[in-house]
């Protein structure tokens, strides 16, 4: 089923009318402007003439367009622009004329080294929400240093934390330090957005890698903050609620919570062992988590008579928090997973679809990530740069145009 590509659902997305330049690289930002785009702004990403780094990370064809890259920049305009010299520097102020919000996540320095940092930029462009993204910050200590999302998942104690019991330190196999970023970086334009609707006034929207790796120590946190205690590794459990991982042999495994008392006597009802919500040692969940080894065994003991692959569904039916862990080619073909449309077709491309679904306003998968340059002649000519003009940066190398038709696109369809 084709994606609805009616003015309503495109055309009237939720940020329609918006127009967001993106200067940035690699994941948290393009990820940020991506979902801006998803919802009806014009994004125009900027590349330099070498293009964004993630083209080539992975197998890719002429258009050098990897997985990675493709995950990121769909429902952009791609034009490539050498910020580094005086002309191109013109070209994207003038871009900045009718822009709302700027996205970049240069090393720090550098739009303050070309004349352009949010200072300047928000003193020429009262209403631009300017969104900067660096590793650690600005300053302090460590401002300015360049940030990596391994390099944060080390630094803010998520791969100290994360893994089993009585192995090393495991990294999260997802970059959740960018992907946090990007939501964060979201939302912080959205709240400068609405603010600038009663003030008039853009502002710098300001965010670290390490600001969102922290954010997302909780619960470990804030057990740290109030009983002063180190978190362990513990793999698939979880430090508050027991019993709440995985069961279950390597190759097939049953993740299973007792989130709370009625859900843990369902469990032990389930597991033919009602008498062991009763024990005095699992009555509570404090009293759980505080034999947690125990009530592990013993529920690992009752769970081998049980079939995994049909406990999931049956336990869930019985208000037991539970699902089987699954490998990505199974859950990219769940039906559940489909109905949701979070997986789409977009020309040659398969992507995950919109998370946030607007009921009157639906966000849509319309233009497929596009060769480097591939829309710097129209967009150019949209900002009024004579044809004669477009043709000589180009041959001084101030930009870069992909020989490939820029009208060329492709339609959102349902996988």
């Amino acid at each position: 089923m084709k994606i609805d590509t009616s003015d309503e659902s495109v055309g009237g997305g939720a940020l329609h009318g918006l127009t967001v330049l993106d200067l940035s690289r690699v994941l948290a930002g393009p990820y940020c402007a991506q979902m801006l785009g998803d919802h009806g702004a014009r994004v125009i990403k900027v590349e330099p003439p070498e293009g964004d780094m993630t083209r080539e990370w992975g197998a890719t064809g002429e258009e050098r367009i990897s997985a990675y890259y493709a995950g990121l920049n769909r429902n952009k305009e791609h034009i490539s622009i050498d910020l580094r010299s005086t002309e191109g520097q013109d070209l994207l102020l003038e871009l900045l004329t009718d822009a709302d919000v700027l996205i970049e996540n240069f090393k720090a320095g550098t739009m303050d080294r070309w004349g352009m940092g949010p200072g300047v930029l928000l003193e020429r462009f009262p209403r631009l929400v300017y969104c900067r993204v660096t590793g650690f910050g600005y300053h302090g200590p460590m401002g300015g240093l360049p940030g990596y999302d391994a390099v944060l998942q080390a630094f803010s104690g998520i791969m100290h934390m994360n893994g089993e019991a009585d192995g090393g330190p495991v990294k999260v196999p997802m970059p959740v330090v960018d992907l946090t970023t990007g939501m964060l970086a979201l939302s912080g334009v959205l709240l400068a957005l609405h603010e600038r609707s009663r003030s008039g006034c853009g502002q710098l929207v300001d965010l670290a890698l390490l600001d969102s790796a922290l954010s997302l120590l909780h619960p470990q946190a804030a057990n740290y903050f109030l009983h002063g205690e180190e978190p362990r590794r513990i793999g698939t459990a979880h430090p508050n609620v027991a019993p709440y991982e995985t069961f279950g042999g390597p190759e097939n495994q049953l993740f299973v919570g007792g989130g709370n008392d009625r859900q843990f006597h369902a469990l032990c009802e389930y597991l033919g062992d009602p008498g062991l919500a009763d024990d005095p040692r699992f009555r509570t969940n404090a009293q759980r988590v505080n034999h947690r080894l125990e009530l592990s065994s013993r529920v690992a003991e009752l769970m081998t008579d049980i079939d995994l692959d049909e406990a999931a569904g049956s336990m869930l039916a019985h208000g037991i928090p539970a699902s089987p862990v699954r490998p990505l080619p199974e859950v990219m073909e769940d039906p559940q997973v489909r109905h949701r449309r979070m997986v789409q077709d977009i020309g040659d491309y398969r992507v995950l679809g919109i998370p946030v679904k607007l009921a009157r306003t639906p966000g849509a998968v319309v233009t497929p990530p596009r060769a480097l340059g591939a829309d710097t002649r129209r967009t150019l000519t949209d900002l009024g740069v004579p044809p004669a003009r477009i043709e000589e940066l180009v041959r001084n190398g101030v930009v870069h145009a992909s020989e490939t038709s820029s009208a060329a696109s492709g339609d959102g369809t349902d996988a």
